[in-house]
């Protein structure tokens, strides 16, 4: 099986063995980076990638590509790409964001699509190509997303899957269909059930490469769930570039506060989501103002008593909770003249995971109270491990470490080709077991802190 992580920052791929999960052989290539507010890469740079990432890996019997999410990729007439793609991490649309919650009320938006709108939607991307692109406008055909895109040039049928649609803005994960009235905000004279991807059941073959069956792809926060085995009740925090918290689902999730993302897993199920634009970069941000790396600000952390003696980092460096803010800036609350270096590292971690439990919260109508998974880079700090476990107050799950994006879209290869999802063990992992430590006041200081800080505007 031939999995598939095509992320911003690079491609990642995986080769594993299709009756024990085995992994065999992995590959990689760097993406071009990119600086929002403007995010865009041209679908090009994926395929390249790709194709350098899987050179010298032995042939597969099935393969499948889970990409970023929200991104959109406009076709013209000839299947060519009109311009470059605008990634979810582009906040350019974040105008249109608000204005499409003007054609309709929050709760009507996520009664409609399970999600409101945010400038990382695909909807709102295609409002600003309308509203800023007139001309690449007029070209446009076809819409789809990265992993339509990828899954496509491989040899398949250009298709998407629900898991991944239901982030668009215009797909509803509890009817399992387009909303094209939603559509209809952006352009009402547009024909687009004609420019949409038709929606692949989870295990479809859609096409083939070589000798291999080409599966329908999905997100990454989907492959992600498949990758570790998330099953209903479980609940994942993600601790990359930005961090999500998502859960597996037997019913679909409506929430007008715009907190929640209704999106659909890859199987079938729903997988209720939240997006925090802040995790490893502020740990990067906080290292380089104390002129020290990662693995040593990690080191720093772990020195320091939890509370941080009273300092509290508000982590909205780069925008708040969603794209829609990106002018908010953090804060560092409590310095005093006798803060130490380890205070303020720990403060760091603190702030971090302090945002990611209030995203935890904010999934308090769905259940959660199966096992606390630990992902993405994050995942391999000892710092964040404790704290997390500490702070959440329960055990924390820490994967084998892998490419777990990756590692998912081989278990969907493997489902599409015998027809059955797998049952792979691929090793326990790691439980951090929570110490006592005073969370409730940590996590209200941090509350306080993340109030003052909005209450001045920032």
């Amino acid at each position: 099986m031939l999995g598939v992580d095509s992320s911003t920052q690079s491609t990642k791929v995986e080769v594993r063995d299709a009756e024990s999960g085995a992994l065999v052989a992995e590959g990689r290539a760097p993406h071009p980076p990119t600086t929002p507010p403007c995010s865009e890469q041209h679908p090009d740079a994926w395929s390249d990638a790709l194709e350098i990432a899987r050179a010298g890996l032995p042939a597969v019997d099935a393969i499948s590509v889970a990409g970023q999410q929200h991104g959109l990729v406009a076709l013209d007439a000839h299947d060519e790409v009109i311009r470059p793609a605008k990634l979810w991490n582009d906040t350019e649309s974040a105008p249109d964001a608000q204005w499409l919650r003007g054609r309709l009320d929050d709760n009507g938006w996520a009664r409609a699509c399970g999600s409101v709108p945010l400038a990382a939607f695909t909807i709102t991307k295609l409002s600003w190509l309308h509203r800023v692109e007139p001309e690449a406008w007029a070209r446009l055909v076809r819409v789809c997303l990265p992993h339509d895109w990828l899954t496509w040039r491989l040899g398949g049928e250009l298709v998407t899957d629900r898991g991944d649609a239901s982030g668009t803005g215009y797909f509803s994960a509890a009817e399992n269909r387009y909303r094209t009235d939603l559509l209809g905000f952006v352009d009402g004279d547009a024909d687009w059930a004609s420019r949409l991807p038709r929606v692949a059941s989870p295990t479809e073959v859609v096409g083939r490469c070589g000798d291999a069956v080409v599966g329908p792809g999905t997100g990454d926060n989907m492959a992600a769930a498949l990758g570790v085995g998330l099953a209903p009740g479980d609940v994942a925090i993600s601790i990359g570039t930005s961090g999500t918290v998502f859960a597996v689902s037997d019913t679909p999730t409506f929430d007008a506060s715009g907190a929640v993302a209704g999106f659909a897993d890859a199987t079938g199920r729903y997988l209720p989501l939240v997006c925090t634009l802040n995790a490893t970069k502020v740990i990067d941000a906080v290292a380089g103002l104390l002129g020290v790396d990662a693995m040593q600000l990690d080191v720093l952390a772990l020195d320091a008593a939890a509370g941080a003696g009273g300092v509290t980092v508000v982590p909205y460096f780069d925008g708040e909770r969603t794209p829609d803010r990106p002018d908010a800036t953090g804060t560092i609350a409590g310095l005093r003249s006798d803060v130490t270096r380890e205070q303020l590292a720990r403060a760091a971690y603190e702030g971090v995971v302090c945002g990611l439990l209030d995203a935890l919260d904010a999934l308090e109508r769905v259940d959660i109270g199966g096992r606390l998974v630990l992902l993405g880079g994050g995942a391999r700090s000892p710092a964040f491990r404790r704290v997390l476990a500490d702070l959440a107050g329960r055990p924390v799950t820490v994967p084998a470490p892998g490419e777990h994006v990756a590692t998912g879209a081989c278990v969907q290869a493997a489902a599409v080709l015998h027809g059955a999802w797998p049952e792979w063990k691929l090793g326990p992992g790691e439980v951090v077991q929570p110490t006592a430590v005073d969370r409730d006041t940590i996590r209200d200081r941090y509350r306080v802190a993340a109030r003052d800080r909005t209450a001045r505007g920032g």
